[in-house]
C-alpha cells in the first residue's frame, strides 16, 4: 500500500520536508506519512537504526529531566522525534480524528488498548500540544535506565500490577488529583501489552476514574505492532516497516449510571477499528 500525503494540505510539496510535515501532525485532524526516501541501510537494518535514534532521544530527554528542564513542549518534541525516527526506517503512520479532544472544555480520561511501548512514546505529541496529560504506568517501566527520569518528570500514576485493589485505589485517588488541576490521564486497562485485543482482560478502570472525577472518556484504538514485543526485553522487539502504525481517537463519552454502557461502547469502538484495520 502506497503511503499518501497529509489530507487537506495546501501545498503537497511542503510535505517533502519532514520537519514541516511533523508540525502538521499536531495541528490537523488526519495524518498520513508522506512518501519519504528510506536509505538502503535502514531498509536492511530498521531495528538497529531506529533504536540508535531512539536512544539519542531518550538520553537527551533524560539529561533535561534530571536538570528539571524537561517541559511539556520538550516532551512533545521528543515524541515527534520518535515518529520521525520510525518514519526514517519506513514505518508509515495513519492517524485519525486527532482534533476530537481539542473541542473539550474539560480534562478527560483517554482509554486505549495496549499493543507496544510505541504508544507511550507517540501519544504525547498528539495530546500534549493542546492539554496537559500524563499516563498510568506500571512500576517496572520506571526501572529502565534514563527513561525512568523522563517518565517520572511527567508526574505519572504508578501502579504495581500485583494488588489490583490497591492499584484501583491509587488510580482513583491520584487520577482525581491530576484531573482536578486540568491534567488529563491516559489509561491502558489491559493487564499486559498484547497484539490481540482480549475484551475479557480490558477492565473498567478508566471509566471508573472518569465517573469519579466527573470528566468524559475518549477511547483510542491503537495498532502499533510495527514495534514488536521482544523475547528478553518485552518493550524492545523487532521494528517491522511493513506494518503501518494506526491510531484513531473516538468521540467523547459522558459517563452515566454505572458506566457499563460507556465501557461497552469503548470496547466496541476499539474492536471495530482493529477489525477494520486487519
Amino acid at each position: 500500500m502506497q503511503r499518501s500525503n497529509l489530507k487537506n494540505s495546501p501545498n503537497p510539496q511542503v510535505l517533502k520536508k519532514r520537519k514541516i510535515t511533523l508540525n502538521y501532525l499536531t495541528t490537523q485532524n488526519t495524518y498520513r506519512s508522506p512518501n519519504l526516501p528510506v536509505s538502503r541501510f535502514a531498509q536492511n537494518f530498521p531495528s538497529l537504526i531506529f533504536y540508535a535514534k531512539m536512544l539519542l532521544v531518550v538520553l537527551k530527554a533524560s539529561k533535561l529531566s534530571k536538570k528539571g528542564e524537561y517541559t511539556g513542549e520538550k516532551w512533545v518534541q521528543s515524541s515527534l522525534d520518535i515518529v520521525k525516527a520510525l518514519e526514517s526506517v519506513g514505518v508509515p503512520f495513519e492517524i485519525e480524528n486527532v482534533a476530537v479532544h481539542q473541542k473539550l472544555g474539560t480534562p478527560c480520561v483517554f482509554v486505549a488498548n495496549h499493543m507496544s511501548i510505541l504508544e507511550t512514546f507517540v501519544l504525547p505529541c498528539l495530546i500534549q500540544p493542546y492539554r496537559d496529560v500524563t499516563f498510568v504506568v506500571k512500576e517496572s517501566l520506571i526501572s529502565y535506565p534514563f527513561f525512568k527520569h523522563v517518565i517520572m518528570s511527567r508526574d505519572p500514576i504508578v501502579v504495581g500490577r500485583v494488588n489490583p485493589r490497591q492499584d484501583l485505589k491509587d488510580v482513583l485517588e491520584e487520577g482525581q488529583k491530576r484531573l482536578s488541576v486540568n491534567v488529563s490521564i491516559i489509561v491502558f486497562p489491559q493487564t499486559t501489552r498484547s497484539v490481540y485485543f482480549d475484551t475479557t482482560k480490558f477492565n473498567t478502570l478508566g471509566v471508573k476514574l472518569a465517573k469519579r472525577a466527573g470528566v468524559p472518556v475518549i477511547p483510542i484504538a491503537l495498532k502499533t505492532d510495527a514495534w514488536g514485543l521482544g523475547r528478553r526485553l518485552k518493550d524492545f522487539g523487532k521494528i517491522n516497516p511493513k506494518i503501518p502504525v494506526r491510531i484513531c481517537f473516538g468521540d467523547p463519552l459522558a459517563i452515566k449510571d454505572s458506566g457499563r454502557e460507556e465501557h461497552n461502547k469503548i470496547v466496541a469502538f476499539i474492536s471495530g477499528k482493529l477489525n477494520d484495520w486487519h
